[in-house]
């Protein structure tokens, strides 16, 4: 019988994925900034990668919320509750 990761792991790998496709992002965004691009692609194949790139960085995001996030959101809910509060 096979055993399943333990969630951490698969968010770690979750990360990993999503720090891969961010890094391609930015990748396809220095061959843009530096005009090396037009030495490995037409501008209508450059774009469509480009545009790919930056759809899969965007969904990694959604898929793997990134560590900061996530301590910033659990920080964030104590003191939405405090700021409610009446002082009696």
């Amino acid at each position: 019988m096979s055993e399943r990761p333990p969630a951490h792991a698969l968010e770690e790998v979750a990360q990993k994925w999503r720090a891969l496709a961010e890094r391609r992002c930015m990748y396809f965004l220095e061959l843009h900034r530096s005009g090396r691009w037009r030495h490995y692609y037409s501008e209508e194949q450059f774009l469509v990668r480009l545009r790919e790139a930056i759809r899969l960085s965007e969904r990694w995001v959604q898929i793997a919320a990134s560590p900061t996030a996530a301590v910033v959101s659990e920080r964030s809910h104590p003191v939405a509750d405090i700021a409610t509060r009446s002082a009696a």
